[in-house]
């Protein structure tokens, strides 16, 4: 419904998954709720949350910003992969080592993927990114070979067919549960972003750090479709470039963040600079050339096809065409 003009536009958005976290501290508040609503000059007003303040996990936000109850949400886009398989084809483990790729993957894809997802009642406004997915585990680990037996906690069919070559087992979990399944060795290790498993103070209940990038976690800023298009025009643009702006600063804040967040969880305080320096430092573990190959034979032998017969023949085809020059990985029938 077009805003009244004596009324503010209520926006309620619900993002990151920690109130703590440098992507609702550093970007979220300052430029989606307060930069939005000074600009407008009193015409839009948000309300912004993170998950706990809400009670809500990934896929329950997802469900609240399709059913119009939340206006704007942020998620990782493996959350809505289940519904919309072609998302986790943004990061597929083993895809992805850097920051500037994922962004160029991102980029590809993203117009690919607004067109599925508006057949769900959502439109894709931005995407981000969180630090790269690493390995925590609380007990010692020399390298992904030590996987083998293990139950590790992932996000998504992608990274558990990732856990399964290594002989591992694969465990879905929510985010918010992960801390006391490591605390309580419910699970032996579990993948995340390295400066998420920070915020979310994993360096309590885990030991060993595997440095090694396992693979991105592009995000995405999704908004209710119907809301979206009954927007006031001029209203809707001034979200727009709001969005734009805190897309860049969130590809910006991971590219800083990733080394950091490697930094803090091992107790170095001379540069630690944007996450918090951990208590227990841990132990990291560098990558080796035996999990190089192996993430890299994965990649091409299971992910890869697993991920096309979840998704269809066609995703293949995108692939091979947006993500294939970007990445020199190609997908074979």
């Amino acid at each position: 419904m077009a805003a009244d003009p004596a009324k503010p536009l209520e926006i309620t958005a619900v993002t990151q998954v920690g109130p703590l976290f440098p992507q609702f501290t550093k970007v979220d508040i300052p430029i989606l709720r307060d930069q939005l609503q000074a600009q407008s000059g009193g015409k839009i007003r948000v309300k912004l949350y993170s998950y706990p303040e809400m009670n809500v996990g990934g896929p329950e936000v997802l469900r609240l910003v399709r059913s119009g109850q939340i206006d704007i949400a942020a998620v990782t886009l493996a959350t809505a992969s289940g519904d919309v398989p072609l998302l986790d084809g943004f990061d597929l483990p083993g895809l992805n080592n850097n920051i500037a790729q994922a962004r160029k993957v991102a980029d590809a894809l993203a117009p690919y993927a607004d067109e599925r997802l508006r057949r769900l009642g959502v439109k894709l406004v931005a995407t981000y990114t969180y630090t790269p997915q690493m390995l925590f585990c609380n007990r010692p680990v020399t390298g992904l070979s030590s996987l083998r037996g293990m139950k590790v906690r992932v996000a998504g069919p992608a990274l558990g067919a990732l856990v399964e070559s290594f002989g591992g087992q694969p465990v879905s979990l929510a985010f918010g549960e992960v801390y006391t399944a490591l605390e309580r060795k419910t699970v032996d290790c579990a993948i995340t972003g390295v400066g998420s498993g920070n915020s979310a103070k994993w360096t309590e209940v885990a030991t060993s750090l595997h440095t090694r990038i396992i693979s991105g976690a592009t995000a995405g800023y999704l908004v209710n479709l119907s809301w979206w298009t009954k927007l006031d025009p001029a209203l809707r643009t001034m979200i727009e470039d709001t969005m734009l702006k805190v897309q860049e600063a969130q590809w910006k804040l991971a590219a800083e963040a990733t080394q950091d967040g490697i930094d803090c969880n091992a107790g170095i305080a001379a540069t630690c600079q944007i996450h918090t320096l951990a208590s227990r430092p841990m132990t990291t573990v560098p990558s080796n050339p035996a999990d190089d190959a192996a993430v890299k034979a994965a990649l091409s032998s299971r992910i890869l096809p697993e991920w096309v017969k979840r998704c269809g023949a066609n995703c293949g085809e995108i692939f091979n065409r947006v993500v294939s020059p970007i990445s020199g990985v190609t997908y074979a029938p």
